[in-house]
């Protein structure tokens, strides 16, 4: 079911183009935007990702000897640290101004970064954190030492249940839920394997030292992993990725909440990412702020590409729909008048009189925003014609309405 990497990123790339080349042959559109619809699930992809050593095995699942499990550990242990360290990196591969509305909503992950392990690992490494793995669990009744224990079965896919996490452990590989459905996976996967790398590189340079020192290697691997573990630990997070409670948590914890592209990509320049990718011959740092830039340019060109087409759809067909309902309801007024029954007109009336007046502000707040050039203005008057928009959609009548309705879109 799974491919090399370069491989399997090349066919989801030849997925998107056929679709859209079939779409188009049969007179549709197919629609790669990562949220067309408010307040309905938004289309992404699930990156699943996992490691195959030169031992031709899995590195991401339990084995049936401890040497086994130690290689499984080591590899957790590793992207715990990796993702922990780098999680602003890895953010920024998924940032733009489709996946911007996606992320946190509707099924799909938030903009903080965590790793999902599930009851049966989080207790596995909850046992290296203490004391070395000396501590007895509650829920299997073992112990976990690297060298000399067998890990309990862990169920293929039993971990994937929590919807809300952006990494979440699902048997024998990690899905990175937080990919936008018009995207490449590439950059996610350039990002979390260099990230991983460099765990693994800090795991062995102080194995080696340890070795070198005259530890026994099992416990110079027990003493380092149980250090990650400790460190590291803030990464993980089982619960509701959703609640407002987990948003206050992690920032006790100090995981970034990067919720837009611009301050998401950011993370490219930084000197930490910089010095990582030109450690390991991956990027320079003038290839980094070449993407940065790039990618910048692009978010602020879709943003203003919407800006200008929904003030556009405001002004030409909106606003006259909407004007000529309200000029229908003050004809009926007129017509009521003296009659008691005109009490609901008026206030369905002053309604629409008051949207359509909050859209001519948006309108002419977009105008400035658009004139400035300042994407953060556009987006909040894009904000504001899609609120004012939506109100008037549910007050005007369905056959004066110039675009499908959402009952039209989803139940007719």
């Amino acid at each position: 079911m799974f491919e090399e990497q370069n491989l399997a990123v090349d066919h989801n790339m030849l997925i998107m183009q056929v679709l859209r080349e079939m779409a188009e042959r049969h007179g549709l559109a197919c629609l790669l935007h990562e949220k067309p619809f408010a307040g309905v699930n938004g289309s992404g992809k699930h990156n699943n990702w996992s490691v195959c050593g030169p031992d031709g095995r899995n590195w991401l699942s339990p084995g049936s000897t401890p040497h086994e499990n130690a290689t499984f550990l080591t590899m957790i242990a590793a992207i715990m640290k990796g993702v922990d360290t780098h999680a602003g990196l890895l953010r920024a591969t998924v940032a733009s101004a489709g996946n911007d509305h996606r992320l946190g909503a509707n099924e799909a992950p938030p903009a903080i970064l965590s790793i999902f392990l599930g009851e049966q690992l989080s207790d596995i490494i909850a046992q290296i954190e203490k004391n070395g793995g000396s501590a007895r669990s509650s829920k299997n009744g073992g112990s976990i030492r690297i060298g000399v224990s067998v890990l309990p079965n862990l169920p293929r896919d039993a971990t994937d249940r929590n919807r809300t996490s952006p990494l979440a452990f699902t048997g024998n590989k990690f899905e990175f839920r937080a990919v936008g459905s018009s995207m490449s996976c590439a950059g996610s996967n350039v990002a979390l394997n260099t990230a991983v790398a460099w765990a693994l590189d800090e795991i062995n340079t102080a194995l080696e030292k340890k070795l070198a020192a005259g530890t026994e290697f099992n416990r110079a691997l027990q003493e380092i992993l149980t250090d990650v573990v400790r460190t590291h630990k803030r990464i993980v997070f089982d619960g509701d990725n959703y609640a407002d409670a987990w948003k206050q948590e992690a920032a006790r914890r100090g995981l970034p909440n990067l919720t837009t592209t611009p301050e998401a990509l950011r993370e490219l320049t930084t000197p930490a990412t910089i010095a990582l990718f030109e450690k390991y011959g991956v990027l320079t740092a003038r290839e980094l702020r070449s993407r940065y830039e790039a990618y910048l340019h692009a978010y602020e060109q879709t943003i203003a590409l919407e800006t200008a087409c929904a003030r556009t759809m405001a002004n030409t067909q909106i606003l006259p729909a909407a004007a000529a309902y309200e000029r229908d309801l003050a004809a009926g007024l007129a017509a009521a008048r003296g009659l008691h029954r005109h009490t609901g007109l008026r206030r369905t009336a002053k309604a629409v009189a008051t949207q359509i007046e909050a859209l001519l502000a948006a309108v002419a707040q977009a105008d400035r925003a658009l004139e400035t050039g300042h994407s953060d203005r556009m987006r909040a008057a894009l904000a504001a014609m899609r609120a004012a928009g939506d109100a008037l959609e549910q007050q005007v009548p369905a056959g004066q309405w110039p675009f499908p309705t959402y009952g039209d879109l989803f139940f007719l």
